[in-house]
């Protein structure tokens, strides 16, 4: 079944840190771009990072310098670390996989930046 399966969200206190991690049940991961995005409460999904198969990467001007997203192709997955966590990172964020016109969501994990 083709799917993606994320994991890590939680509560978490400002200036903290999480990992999510987004395992991928797809063929031939390495051609996907894979992509973080978020949905914070009442807002809009927004791009957060995304990490093309030749590993070339892009983040969301809010979260630069704090935020970096990795992938393992061996292992089908896609990471991405948080630092310095901040009440407006709190948003249900969700894995994307994208390779030319298909694209294929998980189902979101809730992370809550709160003291």
């Amino acid at each position: 079944q083709v799917r993606l399966v994320e994991s890590g969200g939680g509560l978490v206190q400002p200036g903290g840190s999480l990992t999510l991690s987004c395992a991928a049940s797809v063929n031939a991961f390495h051609l996907y771009t894979m992509n973080w995005y978020r949905q914070p409460p009442g807002k809009e999904r927004e791009l957060v990072a995304s990490i093309t198969p030749a590993r070339t990467i892009n983040y969301a001007d809010s979260v630069k310098g704090r935020f970096t997203i990795s992938r393992d192709n061996a292992k089908n997955t896609v990471d991405l670390q948080m630092i310095s966590l901040k009440p407006e990172d709190t948003a249900v964020y969700y894995c994307n996989a994208r390779l030319t016109a298909f694209s294929l969501w998980g189902q979101g994990t809730q992370v809550t930046v709160s003291s």
